[in-house]
């Protein structure tokens, strides 16, 4: 049996191809296709762990949920994290076979592509239909020469393609005519139809430009989507839009958006929690008074630990932490919160060695072969730390961190701390069950694993705890997801009362509500022939 193949391809970049995707693969579910979700190509720093044991952007992921599959390194076979402005860790059938440039990468392309048209073999001889996600736009002429990613993948397997744009983002006949434009006469002829995604407004007076548009090309519009608020989905590479949650601020996170951040999906619980006010600070913004800071995973630690230098982070961790704040890193993040971070071979940049924050007794040296697992555990978080809230007024202070000090004015709310005794251990809470993924280069030692975070299944532990239960670092990424462990963080983290949340189900039911977009919006008669379906 050969599937039936139908590619989404967009105008730009976030122009909601991975949403379309995922609504149309649980669509087909819905009508009992088996069906299974396809990038050939992605670039991204969100990356998920397979059954297979290899790595897929998030996204992908997140559509094998739609199709009710587990992720695999097939729905994925090539990913490209980058890891310079120029240069990217390039990632085939789940692992990774170097860091090229892009001059490298292009002359590379022959290769990549037999591994997609490999994976595309497999997926087709496996389900009746193949929904497959493209890559930026079609309309790149410059990387039109041996493209995998776009119209050189739909061309090799003869599929239709549907052309989605944003609305939202203005100039959408212009997109989508310009698009269609840029194509060769062959590729112009194998776009079935447009989607036009993120309409607000009464579509009465969009429809006279949907008339020109289907006299202008030749083309059916098969459908306005609307701009669905409040989605839960993890991005795929880019942070969300608005950065800044409405939680009602019981608790308040800081996270620094890292010039390579990785995996910042990590934090999709915090931002969709009711009591929680995440933050995500950018180049030039110190964090706020907060009650949790967050070191996010990263491509590149040693350059983001430089940035996070040069931006001020370290004094403003060490003034966060005398006053009775608390710190997370996660893999990255870990390490920089270390002694030392080595990168002997230079796998993520330059080769050398950086001095780490120093709250964690530890070190970590990069190694070649990447760590890839699904793990699960029991997570022993460090009793939270008694301390006196009061209402937010002006101090002067003098900090101190293991490299400067300074003297700085602040606003902050004054916290009176019990810390225990140097060399003492916190008291641990009882363990609460905790999933999650690792994907990490870095092999992390010391004295201060003696204090692990989590006690895995397979026998291993995991993370480090400072002795005064205020800093913690993990290299478990997911580590928020499971409403059980998610209740012991936000504890910890000075939360006692946290609503119970179960990421999982809200990821469920915003998928639910594209696939209903679909059925309400989009022209099920000519989508379902397009799939082949009765």
């Amino acid at each position: 049996m050969t599937a039936r193949v139908l590619m989404v391809q967009g105008c730009t970049s976030d122009a909601g191809k991975s949403a379309l995707v995922t609504a149309l693969c649980r669509w087909a579910r819905r009508r009992g296709a088996r069906v299974a979700p396809f990038k050939p190509q992605n670039m991204a720093l969100n990356s998920a762990v397979t059954v297979d044991g290899g790595e897929i952007g998030r996204a992908q992921a997140v559509q094998a949920q739609a199709c009710g599959l587990p992720p695999h390194t097939d729905f994925n076979p090539v990913l490209l994290k980058p890891n310079t402005d120029t240069g990217a860790q390039v990632i085939v059938h789940g692992h990774a076979v170097g860091n090229m440039d892009a001059v490298g990468y292009h002359d590379y392309k022959r290769v990549a592509m037999e591994a997609v048209l490999a994976s595309h073999a497999r997926l087709s001889a496996a389900h009746e239909l193949v929904v497959v996600e493209g890559a930026g736009s079609p309309a790149e002429i410059n990387l039109r020469d041996r493209d995998i990613a776009n119209m050189g993948y739909a061309e090799a397997v003869d599929c239709p393609v549907v052309l989605v744009a944003d609305i939202d983002r203005g100039g959408v006949f212009a997109h989508l005519v310009g698009t269609l434009a840029l194509l060769s006469p062959s590729e112009r002829a194998r776009v079935a139809g447009f989607v036009i995604n993120r309409f607000r407004g009464d579509i009465a007076l969009l429809q006279p430009g949907l008339d020109w548009l289907e006299r202008e090309t030749g083309k059916p519009v098969l459908g306005v989507l609307p701009y669905l608020h409040g989605l839960h989905l993890e991005a795929e590479d880019a942070l969300p839009r608005a950065v800044t949650a409405q939680g009602d601020g019981q608790l308040r996170v800081v996270v620094p958006a890292l010039p390579r951040i990785s995996n910042h999906t990590d934090f999709d619980a915090l931002r969709a929690h009711p009591q929680v006010h995440l933050c995500v600070m950018g180049p030039g913004e110190l964090p706020p008074p907060a009650d949790l800071i967050v070191l996010p995973g990263s491509k590149s630690t040693r350059a983001d630990l430089a940035w996070l230098r040069a931006q001020g982070w370290e004094k403003a961790i060490a003034r966060h932490l005398r006053y009775g704040g608390k710190v997370i890193g996660i893999c990255g993040g870990f390490q920089m919160l270390g002694r030392v971070v080595r990168d002997p071979l230079g796998l993520e940049g330059p080769a050398g060695v950086s001095e780490g924050l120093g709250w964690l007794d530890v070190e970590t040296t990069l190694a070649p072969k990447k760590q890839l697992r699904m793990v699960e555990g029991q997570l022993f978080l460090p009793e939270p730390t008694s301390y006196a809230r009061s209402s937010t007024s002006t101090s002067t202070s003098t900090s101190t961190s293991t490299s400067t000090s300074s003297t700085s004015t602040s606003t902050s709310r004054v916290l009176s701390v019990e810390r225990p005794r140097a060399g003492s251990e916190s008291p641990r809470t009882h363990g609460a069950s905790i999933r999650g993924y690792e994907i990490h280069c870095g092999i992390t030692e010391g004295v201060g694993l003696a204090q692990a975070l989590v006690q895995l299944r397979d026998g291993r532990v995991d993370g480090a705890c400072s002795s005064d239960g205020q800093v913690i670092g993990t290299y478990l990424h997911g580590l928020f997801d499971d409403s059980e462990a998610l209740a012991h963080w936000l504890r910890w983290a000075g939360l006692d009362d946290a609503a119970s949340l179960d990421l999982h189900a809200l990821r469920e039911a915003s998928i639910e509500r594209l696939a209903d977009a679909v059925e309400q919006h989009l022209d099920t008669t000519r989508i379902a022939a397009l799939m082949g379906l009765a």
